[in-house]
């Protein structure tokens, strides 16, 4: 049987030795270049890992201005006061001195109609007139006749009845001699009888009572008549004053006539007069509707002859709002427009009324928004169309940041503000690469939110009372004792080298993941 003899397995001294003469065997200076370059490499992939922890992120510096919301709708340039001149007669146009945009004064003279129908008109009607007049006069004396006979019948019946007192008296008086002359006879009867007269006395006696009979019977009858003659009087005067009554009534409807007819002149005239047109204002005629030689109506409605602006220098626009805007806009809102002959220039004007008539096209809804703009240079015509900025509120002198910065209280993950506030990447990213916003939630006016603001190289989050919104920005005011200053830089992404760890690659980094979650 052979054997074999094995070498012993050299131990570590022997690495060593081995190791040793292969480093003799180096230059020193391999040797320090090495160790150089392992310490480099150290240095590289620390600070990579260190810049790997801190978050990539988009800011944006706070400002400070004044924020305006604003409405955008269209119209329409108009002159302030327009006045729209007529004819209240009708005729042929005979002469024109004015033309579109002639300077124009008050009471000067703008065109005339032919008169020659409007003075034939009063000629007649003046004949007319005086014709009214003599009838009245005519009238007026019949009247006056019927009156003086109503005074002499007057007259006539009291004369009557003064005789018919007369005779009444004379009625006494003879009754009161019939009475004497019986009494006498009597007497004379008596003494015949004695003997103590003669029979020719009582004879005597007795043909004076029938005298006297006969005086009272004519007394009466002379009575009678008188007061028949001052009854006829007094009928005379009833009839004389009907006479008298109907030509008053004829003199009084004469004179109406004669009113009328008067009247009738004078409307005449004042048409003569009407078929001379006008000014009414201080101005600059905008429109010329008529011409020489052209025929113009004044039926039922007059037509329009002229337009006249009273101050171009001073514009109305008439600006169309829509139903879901015209909440926002009222009285003394600034507004700023464009009109197509100026696309560079921008004009300024105040709301001065808010219509309340609603126009109502193709189902849509507007309002009429009066907008009054200064036009001392002219540049603005009637009729223009307006592209109008209606600024419907203002925040001035406040801190604005963009709308991405922010997001609302409640709608932020804990998990996310916390890693910010430890220098760390949120653990987010972006489905569609880039940046991923930070914004999350809906900001409304009055609401609290939270701003990311980067200092000395930290996120740090700021509590904020959002202000006034428009489309891209928004005014915030801190709260809670946070601090906010013009210049600070708020966090309006963070860039797409973060990576996010959730389930929902469509998820916001701030988005709540869960009904407990709130801004810490």
């Amino acid at each position: 049987m052979s054997t074999q003899t094995l070498a012993a397995p050299r131990g570590a001294s022997d690495v060593g030795r081995s190791l040793g003469r292969l480093f003799n065997n180096i230059p020193r200076w391999v040797l320090v270049a090495l160790a150089l370059l392992v310490i480099a490499a150290l240095v590289v992939a620390t600070v990579l890992t260190r810049a790997s922890s801190t978050p990539q992120v988009v800011t944006t510096p706070v400002a400070r201005q004044t924020l305006s919301q604003s409405v955008t709708a269209s119209g329409t340039v108009n002159a302030q006061n327009s006045v729209t001149v007529g004819s209240q007669v009708s005729g042929t146009i005979s002469d024109l001195y004015v033309d579109f945009n002639s300077k124009v004064h008050q009471g000067q003279i703008l065109a005339r109609l032919d008169p020659s129908s409007l003075q034939a008109q009063l000629a007649r009607d003046q004949a007319q007139l005086a014709q009214a007049q003599a009838q009245a006069n005519e009238a007026a004396a019949n009247a006056s006749g019927a009156g003086s006979g109503v005074s002499v019948a007057q007259a006539n019946a009291n004369a009557q009845a003064a005789a018919a007192n007369a005779a009444k008296t004379n009625i006494a008086k003879a009754q009161s001699a019939l009475a004497l002359a019986q009494q006498q006879y009597n007497r004379d009867n008596t003494l015949l009888s004695q003997g103590y007269i003669a029979r020719a006395t009582v004879q005597s006696d007795a043909a004076t009572v029938s005298q006297d009979e006969a005086a009272v019977a004519q007394a009466q009858a002379a009575y009678a008549q008188a007061l028949a003659q001052a009854q006829a009087s007094q009928a005379t005067i009833g009839q004389n004053g009907s006479t008298a009554q109907a030509q008053a009534a004829s003199a009084d409807a004469a004179q109406a006539a004669v009113q009328a007819a008067a009247a009738t002149v004078q409307q005449d005239r004042l048409n003569l007069q009407h078929s001379i047109i006008t000014s009414p204002v201080n101005g600059t005629v905008v429109s010329r509707a008529v011409s020489v030689g052209q025929t113009v109506a004044a039926s039922l409605q007059a037509p329009t002859l002229f337009t006249i602006a009273q101050d171009l220098a001073k514009m109305q626009v008439d600006i169309n709002v829509g139903e879901p805007d015209i909440g926002g806009v009222k009285k003394g809102d600034t507004v700023d427009f464009t009109v197509l002959a100026y696309p560079n220039t921008t004009f300024h004007g105040v709301v001065d009324q808010v219509r309340i008539n609603p126009q109502t096209v193709n189902n849509v809804v507007t309002y009429d928004v009066v907008v009054n703009a200064d036009n001392a240079d002219g540049k603005l015509l009637p009729g223009m169309t307006a592209n109008a900025t209606i600024n419907v509120a203002s925040a001035p002198n406040a801190l604005v940041v963009p709308l991405t910065a922010l997001h609302a209280r409640g709608g932020a993950s804990s998990t996310t503000l916390r890693s910010a506030q430890n220098n760390k990447a949120p653990q987010s990213r972006s489905p569609w690469g880039g940046t991923t916003s930070v914004s999350s939630g809906s900001i409304a006016t009055g609401q609290h939110a939270v701003l990311l603001v980067r200092r000395n190289g930290k996120l740090q989050p700021v509590r904020v009372q959002v202000g006034l919104i428009t489309a891209t920005q928004a005014a915030v005011t801190p709260v809670n004792g946070s601090t906010l200053s013009e210049g600070d830089n708020v966090v309006t992404a963070f860039t797409s080298g973060a990576k996010y760890s959730g389930g929902n690659a469509s998820r916001s980094p701030l988005q709540a993941r869960g009904p407990h979650a709130r801004v810490p």
